[in-house]
């Protein structure tokens, strides 16, 4: 079994805008509304590649009905709380000239919400894989990582870890099977800058040191690097093709991982799938396919 959490999943509204202006007003030349969410990312792009998985998070309001939709018509096995407080976050990605976001907020959670969670992860045991990525809203507490791990991974469950800064740091003594940050992220950390897949080696190390087993870093046109568990590290730039849309490419490289550990038990095959599957939502508008990702390895 796999599940992925996403503790404020969202619909992601992303629009074209030429020469956008502030204070005036702007149309759109280009518009799509997408579930969003990095867990909830993963579970698409993982059915895409034929595993399939469950979605957990919290959703509230009429754009928690449309989310569930949405991810039921892109054949996410979804199991989200409803909440009766705010709604189901809305975030805005007006591409222009330059990229701008604007991220909602977010339903209200509390801690009996905490506990339906933590329930039905109590499926998972030896052998499954749970993905836990993304921010924590500030409702909920500071120690979600930490409390959902806590009681998954003695069980013998793979955790995955997809999160910035603190959340990534914390979750590192309960020894995440994988993290992955991207370079900005990893030098964030560490208080450095990180612009070469050399220097993401010795600092995806440290990571290692502080408890994870594999590294993965993302490193967008840069490609990436893995630092296995096994001493191994392999590293690739990023394949050719034109970036239309960078939301999502992060959480495709994740299930491109998983996808290709599954099939293949190996570090090296795993690392050359998250890349493609990276690439391969970053080059269209969609998550990537199994289609698309077959045809960058074979490139």
């Amino acid at each position: 079994m796999i599940c992925t959490v996403t503790f404020n999943p969202s619909l992601d509204y992303i629009v074209r805008v030429d020469d956008m202006r502030l204070g005036a007003i702007n149309r759109t030349t280009y518009e799509q509304v997408l579930p969003g969410g990095k867990g909830v990312n993963v579970s698409i792009v993982l059915g895409n590649l034929g595993h399939a998985s469950r979605a957990l998070g919290f959703v509230a309001g009429f754009t928690g009905d449309e989310l569930s939709r949405l991810c039921a018509e892109a054949g996410v096995d979804c199991d989200f709380i409803r909440v009766p407080r705010g709604m189901t976050r809305v975030n805005v990605k007006i591409k222009s000239a330059e990229e701008t976001e604007l991220n909602g907020m977010g339903p209200q959670m509390g801690e009996k919400d905490v506990e339906v969670l933590l329930s039905k992860l109590d499926a998972l045991g030896e052998g499954d894989t749970l993905v836990i990525s993304g921010s924590v809203p500030a409702c909920l507490p500071h120690d979600m990582y930490e409390r959902v791990m806590g009681g998954v991974a003695p069980r013998g469950a793979y955790v995955v870890v997809d999160a910035e800064r603190d959340l990534l740091t914390r979750a590192l003594p309960l020894r995440p099977f994988l993290v992955k940050p991207n370079n900005h992220e990893l030098g964030d950390i560490f208080g450095v800058e990180l612009r070469t897949r050399d220097e993401v080696v010795p600092y995806a190390r440290r990571l290692q040191e502080m408890g994870a087993a594999n590294v993965l870093v993302s490193m967008a046109g840069e490609g990436g690097v893995l630092v296995a568990e096994t001493g191994e590290v392999f590293e690739s730039p990023a394949a050719r093709g034109t970036v239309v849309n960078s939301v999502g490419a992060g959480d495709s490289s994740v299930a491109g991982f998983i996808a290709g550990l599954i099939e293949t038990g190996s570090y090296e095959a795993a690392f050359r799938m998250a890349l493609a599957a990276g690439s391969a939502s970053a080059f269209s508008d969609h998550l990537a396919t199994r289609a698309e990702v077959e045809a960058l390895l074979a490139g």
